[in-house]
């Protein structure tokens, strides 16, 4: 399995998101890397991000 230095991965992700309306998989053809790495490498940021589950719980009201 080859391994990919954090720098890369950042990179990469940050590409995919500075590029509207580019898929996932054309920036993984672009990069090298297969498109569910990258897919993987996306979701991990986003999870990482400020408020990525901040989200208030549903709260539902008797009427």
């Amino acid at each position: 399995m080859k391994h990919y230095s954090a720098e890369f991965k950042a990179h990469a992700v940050a590409l995919y998101r500075s590029r509207p309306g580019a898929t996932i998989k054309s920036v993984a053809g672009d990069l090298g890397v297969n498109t569910e790495t990258l897919r993987k490498w996306i979701r991990a940021a986003d999870s990482r991000r400020p408020g990525a589950h901040s989200a208030p719980p549903a709260t539902s009201q008797a009427v």
